[in-house]
């Protein structure tokens, strides 16, 4: 297409007439100040826009807008200094016309929504996901991929069933078979405002803020990373985290993972929205907080999307408090082999205490169903995980399944369960790290209360 002369008024004319033949969806502001009708204003857009705290100035930013159509919102976030990549499921005429005539740099993707991935975009600084989720029969997973790509923000926008988030509303959803929603086949699902609420909590942002309902179209501004800096107050300590699946230290990138934190905090009466758990740069509400003994607590988050393969620093906070001692966890990386531990222990292994993992008796264990020992123990190398571990009472090989952080006095507790048969009596315990091997300690079994 060649340029056009927009001071030529009968150019300018036939082209709009042109344009208008298209049949747009977006009003586009042509060179010259006018605009093409579309079926959305140019008001409406605008309005759309501002339900999110975005700011005027994007220079330096990448934006990504999914769902692009007839690129309206990418060219506006151009206008505001971003570098912007759109994408859709089809390559809209109209957005091609629209980005010649603009002179615009925009970078249209033909995708999927399903086949978004970091490594194929990159990551963003604002995503734009506005008027998608409804059109997808699978919007949890849609929601999960948008989150992989965001550094921070996903402005979020959806068709939803009521006009506001009700007291004790329960998350609930219509599914759209045929043409139910408006007469179309490409309307899938109808969630109510605490169910889009909850899909955006459950795919992972950290943050997911209700800023408006109008005229059913809800608009959640989610963020990846926590709104507010560390306190000054006494910090939790982190005393294990792992898969809550497989009980171990592996966690892969590319799938749904949960990972379980036991930690130790002075504050009381923790709830959910008290706990700030942050996973490499981003954070990860939990999904789950139960307290474990006077001072414990176990928070289960999602493992946050879009992780890089390699070793990643988790710490965590707590109301005011400041950051908790960091524990590194490895996304897609191989797992420490036992041959390889071992090697940096210099002073020696030392079991300081044993005790029931149930009843916290010193020296001694109950045998019961699913009987436990811990042991605190001195000396372990820090990549040391319950595959390196082994556990020997009397000759036999116990399973460990938990190896613990340092604590503050740089003791590490290991928990090994005991077999089923065991006699009563008294023996020894010790453990080995690849070459290296504790002092036993001489504990009782003793028959179940």
């Amino acid at each position: 297409m060649k340029a056009w002369d927009w001071a030529s008024t009968k150019q300018v004319k036939s082209e709009i007439a042109r344009l208008q033949k298209l049949g747009w969806y977006h009003s586009i502001e042509l060179p010259d100040g006018r605009v093409t009708p579309g079926i959305q204003s140019l008001a409406t857009m605008r309005k759309r826009l501002r339900q999110f705290p975005l700011p005027d100035d994007l220079r330096g930013k990448r934006a990504l807008d999914i769902g692009a159509w007839d690129g309206w919102f990418s060219f506006e976030m151009e206008k505001r200094g971003a570098s912007v990549v759109a994408v859709d499921a089809v390559q809209s005429e109209k957005f091609l016309e629209a980005r010649e005539l603009l002179g615009s740099k925009v970078e249209f993707v033909l995708s999927d929504v399903y086949d978004l991935n970091p490594a194929q975009l990159g990551k963003f600084d604002v995503i734009l996901f506005l008027g998608v989720l409804y059109h997808l029969k699978h919007p949890l997973l849609a929601l999960e991929k948008v989150c992989a790509l965001a550094e921070d923000l996903v402005c979020v926008e959806s068709h939803v069933t009521d006009d506001k988030l009700k007291s004790g509303q329960k998350p609930c959803m219509e599914f759209y078979e045929t043409t139910e929603l408006g007469g179309q086949f490409d309307n899938w699902v109808g969630p109510n405002v605490a169910a889009l609420l909850a899909f955006c909590r459950a795919a992972g942002f950290a943050r997911s803020t209700l800023t408006s309902v109008i005229r059913r179209r809800a608009h959640v501004a989610c963020f990846r990373k926590w709104d507010q800096q560390a306190g000054l107050g006494a910090p939790p300590h982190v005393v294990s985290a792992e898969n809550s699946a497989s009980h171990d230290q592996a966690f892969a990138g590319d799938k749904d993972e949960y990972l379980s934190i036991w930690f130790r905090s002075s504050q009381r009466k923790l709830t959910v929205s008290d706990v700030f758990p942050e996973i490499g740069p981003y954070g990860a509400r939990p999904a789950v907080l139960v307290q474990a003994g006077d001072d414990g607590w176990q928070a289960v988050v999602k493992l946050p999307p879009g992780l890089s393969p390699g070793w990643h620093d988790l710490k965590i906070r707590v109301r005011d408090s400041a950051y908790s001692n960091i524990v590194r966890l490895g996304v897609g990386a191989p797992a420490l082999e036992a041959n390889e531990v071992g090697v940096d222990v210099t002073e020696g292994i030392a079991i300081e205490s044993v005790a029931d993992g149930r009843t916290w008796e010193r020296f001694q264990v109950r045998m019961r169903p699913q009987a436990t020992v811990s042991l605190w123990v001195r000396g372990l190398p820090a990549g040391c995980r319950p595959a390196n571990v082994t556990v020997r009472m009397s000759g036999l090989h116990l399973a460990c399944h938990f190896v613990s952080e340092p604590d503050p006095a740089g003791l590490r507790q290991i928990n090994a369960r005991l077999p089923a048969g065991l006699q009563g009596g008294k023996t020894s315990i010790l453990i080995a790290v690849g070459t290296s091997v504790s002092e036993p300690v001489d504990i009782e079994i003793l028959p179940a209360l």
